[in-house]
């Protein structure tokens, strides 16, 4: 499963909420982490991905599909979709390290079908998905067939999302990664999940999930640190952009950002093993590419151009299908209710 970004977990302060916690509130969607989530776990019984008739991948528009518009409809949410852009060059070591462990994963998995060992491919199964540019293309166009918003970001899409979500565009960012915090997102929803479980590949078994709510100001404060002073703990434990220094992890890293300050005034035996570019990765964080070119009203669902691309293109069940179509339907009559809307606004905030 592609799970990128920083390893906060061990200070990290959070609040498990339901998703009915999150009812009406609108989440700027980290759309490549929420469809890797599917091109992991949504595999036939030989843990194979789905196939259209025509060969492509569909286990992220299958995902992407039946989750969206349950939450939409079951929770009133207004999601809008954001897709990562041209990562920063100092990215490009993380990219190429996963490549590896994906494709270690691949040659894993051919050999345990081989042997026909289908729990231990499930295993490795899940670390093998890549998206590729037809596979977003397709995820893109579904969305825009459903009418759901969505937004190309000029490079990370967390970063884009957190900005939506510091100018109130949106109530908050929805990832799994910690990245967003580090990017400034006020509030960072994780897990978005319906089912609650999720498989870990290296202990070989699933864990029940519950949509966690982290609000940044709490989280700091409770922390005892400035943003900026999180963003270089990050650099000391390592990011997307950088190694990080070795033995040094998130409760060292915070005692240490604690006591000095920075980087710049650690002890030479600790600072001279940090990235000389830790100045270049503050700013990916402090000033990153994002961009104000996006619109995230709900548009009309295209039924019969649903129909053609999922049922007579990529082989989807047509009463499933349908299925989906009236849920959002229902929703957005819903929210068309008089007085609701305005309702659900004064909610969000």
């Amino acid at each position: 499963m592609e799970n990128l970004g920083v390893n906060l977990t061990p200070i990290i302060v959070k609040n498990k909420i339901r998703l009915s916690d999150l009812r009406g509130k609108s989440l700027a969607v980290d759309a490549n982490n929420f469809l890797y989530q599917f091109l992991a776990l949504i595999r036939t019984r030989t843990t194979s991905p789905l196939m259209s008739p025509d060969g492509t991948v569909t286990s992220h528009l299958v995902g992407l599909l039946y989750r969206t518009t349950h939450l939409i409809s079951n929770y009133h949410l207004s999601l809008v979709f954001i897709f990562d852009g041209k990562p920063p060059a100092l990215k490009m070591r993380e990219i190429e390290k996963r490549r590896k462990v994906r494709e270690k994963a691949l040659r894993e998995w051919r050999e345990a079908l081989a042997r026909g060992d289908y729990a231990k491919a499930f295993s490795k199964a899940v670390m093998t998905g890549i998206l590729t540019p037809e596979m977003i293309d397709d995820a893109k166009k579904l969305l825009s067939l459903l009418g759901i918003p969505w937004v190309q970001a000029p490079s990370e899409a967390e970063a884009q999302a957190a900005y939506m979500a510091k100018k109130g565009t949106v109530w908050a960012s929805s990832s799994r990664d910690y990245d967003s915090l580090l990017f400034g997102t006020p509030r960072l929803v994780r897990y978005l999940t319906i089912t609650g479980r999720e498989f870990l590949p290296s202990r070989g078994i699933s864990r029940p999930l519950k949509p966690e709510l982290i609000i940044l100001r709490e989280f700091l404060s409770k922390i005892k640190i400035t943003r900026e002073q999180l963003i270089d703990l990050a650099i000391l434990i390592g990011t997307d952009f950088n190694e990080g220094v070795k033995g040094v992890g998130p409760k060292t890293a915070l005692k240490l950002i604690r006591k000095y300050g920075r980087i710049e005034d650690l002890p030479c035996d600790i600072r001279d093993k940090v990235t000389p570019k830790y100045e270049e990765i503050r700013r990916i964080f402090l000033e990153p590419n994002v961009t104000d070119e996006y619109h995230i009203e709900y548009g009309p669902i295209l039924e019969d151009e649903l129909y053609e691309f999922l049922c007579d293109k990529k082989g989807f069940s047509k009463i499933r299908v349908k299925r989906a179509i009236q849920r959002l339907k229902s929703a957005q009559r819903l929210m068309s209710q008089p007085g609701l809307e305005a309702w659900i606004k004064k909610d969000m905030y």
